[in-house]
């Protein structure tokens, strides 16, 4: 899909912020973006284990106002996601069965980020 940046495939300190900004605006610049959510393996474990997924890709949920097709044109080559790019009610039903973490709006990874880099 992508050329991977192995170094960083899994240093949420490094690829979130391609999420959450990059990615995010040039989805806005298309449908306005109301949720952004990782799911799969990252979705499921919790950051202190996401070492455990270094060569695993990242698996990305974009609820928008309306689905977007052939979202690899929105993808950096540094980075190997998994983007999906759906409607709310298409998004509700992909996830119904799935454990999920919430990144935008609300960041469901921002306080154990905090508790970590305070740790440190």
């Amino acid at each position: 899909m992508s050329r991977v940046k192995p170094e960083a495939i899994w240093q949420h300190d490094k690829v979130l912020p391609y999420i959450l900004t990059r990615l995010k605006d040039k989805i806005n610049e298309i449908t306005a973006v109301e949720k952004i959510i990782l799911f799969g393996s990252r979705g499921r474990l919790p950051l202190e284990r996401w070492n455990e997924l270094e060569g695993k890709d990242w698996d990305i949920l974009v609820q928008t106002r309306c689905k977007l097709k052939n979202t690899r044109v929105l993808l950096n080559e540094e980075y190997h996601l998994d983007l999906l790019v759906l409607d709310e009610n298409q998004a509700k039903k992909f996830t119904e069965n799935m454990t999920t973490k919430e990144l935008f709006p609300i960041n469901e990874l921002e306080c154990i980020m905090t508790k970590n880099e305070e740790n440190e």
